[in-house]
This record gives structure tokens, C-alpha cells and sequence, in this order.
């Protein structure tokens, strides 16, 4: 950060670790670069000893490719890795927490060089170390708006409610900007308000007043009543709502073919728009029955597939926060699987460039877990979804993904998450074959046409990515 001799004006951005997160902030930086401010970006890196997805070789492509964007290693801390809470959040919350000592160390000779500091959803408690040092600091939430609304209302929702979300059954919770939420579609690390999770999740909605902003990747025409309802104040009834910015869709860019070469070939050779894709995020597992299961719907199907199959999660508790082995498929999957639908499917390996996948001519259909850069990747695409959550605010998502945005079809769940052969069958046929398969595709291709226009020149997300640079540039510590 330093230019002949002298300390260059610089941005801070802290992402929580784990690799989703990281792209969102890179992708947010090289929008933001392309503004040619008089500054540059460092982002900061911390180190887990737990499964967050790999981050390395993602850093050094984007090293390679932006001079301007640097990156700080910050020392790791090591932590045993057992919790009174059973949710990776909460793991995640400690970390943060364990991290602010080492972030102070690094923001205090530099300070006055910082025009912003942008951290991740997860990382508030660095406002502790930001306001005494005057620098102006924003949340960059990258999930969507409607999400936000109702994270940002559930102190209310706290206030007005003693019990547990996972007491209430579907009963109603009527937040400002989205559609009715059923208690049980609040995210798992809150169900339990006796959960260490739960009150960092209270925690931090209560810390978000204290942010000079909050930048959300969306688009406004995507999410207009969840940002309308931000913007007002509804969703904080008794306290201020920093200003909000729409800056998105930000998405990765299309990956190097290398990596993923075998399954874009195979595509080249399917008929366009044929090709269901499957792929549940970097930290989503299923159970060993549970991908049999998906594996009998899909050959009953007859429809093309490319699907991305993981290891199941450990048995072993000590071992739940780690990353899974390769898959074995051929004990995974049914006996013959493989075999009887070779040639119209394909099976890959625990990774694909989904990027490339999402954009390639022949997929038609994509079967997500509802992560909202996985939501964007295929809203950009043009790819209708099937909605299959499975941790974090997922549910939520697949609410607002089907009622609000009518982008997807929502997958039915049993008990204790479980979707039978039947339903995903159901899905992937009526995703290629039905009257609303095709309301949805060209649904989706008109918000790819409006996520477009939003980040042209005049676009909404444009003009509000100029108007955050012009006021980093004017900060003067």
C-alpha cells in the first residue's frame, strides 16, 4: 500500500471467511476499481482451522489479474473447534470476535490512509475498532434485500415473542417488504433462542444502526418492496437504518476452462437448453441415502443431468467442521447408476466451474441450494431453478425466490429436510417440460435483461456504486 515513499489512500474490505463471501467482496473491489478512484483496495484474509471451502488458488488468480487489489494475511488463531452450539456460525462469530486485536493491530498505523472499511455481514465487531479511529465504515450484506429486511426485524420480532422459532411451527411472522414467514423458515442457528447462536445472530442485527451504510448485492427492480421497506425504516422501528446501497448483481467471472473441462465438454455435446444442473455450494453436504434418493429421481426422470455430488458429512462430531474427503460415487450412488444413465447424465466430482455451467447453451434448468451468489449466477445466466435450501438463510431465500421473484419452483421437504425420489422428479420434469417450467425461463431472462440494465452507466446499481466512491473519496480522516 505503499507509493514512493508515501502511505497511498486505501479501502479496507473484510470478508468472514469461506469463499463465497470472499468473491462477493473481490467482485465488489474490481467493480469499484473500474470507477478509477485515487486509491487502492486491500482485503483482509482470515485464516480458519475450519471448513469455510478453499480460498488460495481463487486469491492468486485475482493477484494475477488486479495489481490493484492486494491482500493481508492476518496470523491464525487457533481455537478448539467444540462449541455449546451445534451451528457453524456460531464458530464463525468466535473467530471474528478472537480477530479483532489482530485487525486493530493492522488498521492503527494506517488509519489515516483509510477511507473506508467494508466488512462482511459476520464481521461487525470491528465497528468497536472503527469508530474510535474515525474511519467511516459500511456492511456489505451479500445476501438479498429481502433477507436483510427480515434479519433487521427480528429484534422486534424478539421483543414482541418469547418463544423459540422452532415452538412455532408455520406460524406467521408479517416483516416489512416480504412475503408472510413461516417461523420455520427462519435460519437454523435461530430456532432456538436459548442457542449461542441465536443471540449473535440478535447481536449483530442490533450493531448494524452503527454502520455508515449498508451495501447490499442486488438490484433494485428485483427486490423493490424489500428495499423500499430498508430504505424507510420499517425494519427498524425504534432506531436508525443507515443508508442503503443496491450495487449488485456482482457474480464471479467465468472460470478457466481447465479446471472443469471434462463436464464442458460433455455439455458441448447435449442439445440446448437440455441439461438439468445440480450443484448444492461449497459447504452443502447430503446424507449417503439422501443422493441415493436423488439419484433414483433423476434416472425415473429421463431428463439430462449434470450433477455435483460431495461426501456425506462425518458421523464423527469432531470431524463436522472439516473438509469432506473426494467422494467414492460408485458407493454412493445406486448400484448401476452410473452405468444406465451414461451418456444422457453426468456425474462429477465435489466441484464444477459453475460460472461456465450456468452459462453454457445447453443447461435449461438448475437445481440450487439457494445461496444467493449461486441465485445470481443463474439469474445472469438466464437458468430458471428448482429450490432445494439447506442452511443459513436459505429458506428465506427460496420464499422470496418463489413468491416474490417467481424465478423458481420450490422443492417440498419431509421430515427433518428429507425430499423423496418422487419430488425431485416432479421438479426437474416440471423445470424442463411444464407450462410454468416455461413462465419461469423467460421470468428469469427478464430480470437478466434488468440486472443488465442496472449496471450499465445510468443503471440503478451504477450510479449507486459512483455515488459510495465520491464519498470515499471526500473522507479525510
Amino acid at each position: 500500500m505503499e507509493e514512493d515513499g508515501e502511505m497511498k489512500d486505501t479501502i479496507i474490505f473484510y470478508p468472514s471467511p469461506g469463499i463465497g463471501h470472499l468473491i462477493s467482496m473481490v467482485e465488489l473491489g474490481k467493480r469499484f476499481l473500474q470507477l478509477n478512484p485515487p486509491f487502492s483496495i486491500t482485503i483482509l484474509i482470515t485464516q480458519a482451522s475450519f471448513n469455510t471451502g478453499s480460498t488460495s488458488p481463487y486469491i492468486q488468480a485475482v493477484q494475477s489479474y488486479f495489481p490493484s487489489i492486494s491482500f493481508h494475511q492476518l496470523p491464525p488463531i487457533s481455537f478448539p473447534l467444540h462449541s455449546s452450539s451445534p451451528h457453524h456460525e456460531a464458530l464463525i462469530f468466535h473467530l471474528l470476535r478472537l480477530n479483532n486485536p489482530l485487525v486493530h493491530q493492522f488498521l492503527l498505523p494506517i488509519a489515516s490512509s483509510i477511507r473506508s472499511l467494508i466488512f462482511d455481514f459476520f464481521c461487525h465487531p470491528v465497528l468497536d475498532l472503527t469508530a474510535p479511529l474515525h474511519i467511516p465504515s459500511y456492511c456489505f450484506y451479500t445476501s438479498p434485500a429481502s433477507t436483510l429486511a427480515i434479519f433487521l426485524y427480528t429484534p422486534t420480532i424478539h421483543r414482541l415473542n418469547s418463544a423459540s422459532f422452532k415452538d412455532l411451527g408455520d406460524t406467521l411472522f408479517h416483516c416489512p417488504g416480504v412475503p408472510p414467514v413461516p417461523a420455520s423458515d427462519m435460519p437454523l442457528p435461530i430456532q432456538d433462542r436459548e442457542d449461542d447462536a441465536y443471540h449473535d445472530f440478535l447481536s449483530t442485527a442490533r450493531a448494524f444502526p452503527r454502520a455508515s451504510g449498508i451495501i447490499i448485492n442486488t438490484f433494485e427492480s428485483l427486490e423493490p418492496r424489500a428495499v423500499e421497506a430498508l430504505r424507510s425504516g420499517a425494519c427498524i422501528p425504534d432506531g436508525r437504518t443507515p443508508p442503503v446501497y443496491c450495487i449488485g448483481p456482482l457474480t464471479a467471472e467465468a472460470e478457466k476452462r481447465e479446471g472443469g473441462a471434462d463436464c464442458l465438454e460433455w455439455l458441448d455435446s447435449q442439445p440446448s437448453r437440455s441439461v438439468v444442473f445440480l450443484c448444492f455450494g461449497s459447504l452443502g453436504v447430503l446424507s449417503e441415502r439422501q443422493l441415493k434418493e436423488i439419484a433414483v429421481g433423476l434416472e425415473r426422470s429421463g431428463q439430462r443431468f449434470l450433477w455435483v455430488v460431495r461426501s456425506p458429512p462425518s458421523e464423527d462430531k469432531s470431524r463436522r467442521f472439516l473438509a469432506p474427503p473426494e467422494p467414492d460415487l460408485v458407493a454412493l450412488l445406486p448400484e448401476g447408476f452410473l452405468e444406465r444413465t451414461k451418456g444422457r447424465g453426468l456425474v462429477v466430482k465435489s466441484w464444477a466451474p459453475q460460472v461456465d455451467v450456468l452459462s453454457h447453451d445447453s443447461v435449461g434448468g438448475f437445481v440450487t441450494h439457494c445461496g444467493w451468489n449461486s441465485v445470481l449466477e443463474a439469474l445472469c445466466a438466464g437458468v430458471p431453478m428448482v429450490a432445494w435450501p439447506l442452511y443459513a438463510e436459505q429458506r428465506q431465500n427460496r420464499l422470496v425466490m418463489v413468491k416474490e421473484m417467481r424465478l423458481a419452483l420450490p422443492v417440498e421437504e419431509g421430515q427433518d429436510g428429507w425430499v423423496t425420489a418422487e419430488e425431485v422428479e416432479r421438479r426437474v420434469r416440471e423445470l424442463t417440460e411444464s407450462e410454468e417450467g416455461k413462465g419461469l425461463r423467460e421470468r428469469t431472462v427478464e430480470m437478466k435483461e434488468e440486472a443488465m440494465a442496472a449496471m450499465t452507466e445510468s443503471g440503478s446499481s451504477r450510479v449507486a456504486l459512483a455515488e459510495l466512491a465520491q464519498l470515499w473519496s471526500c473522507v479525510k480522516n
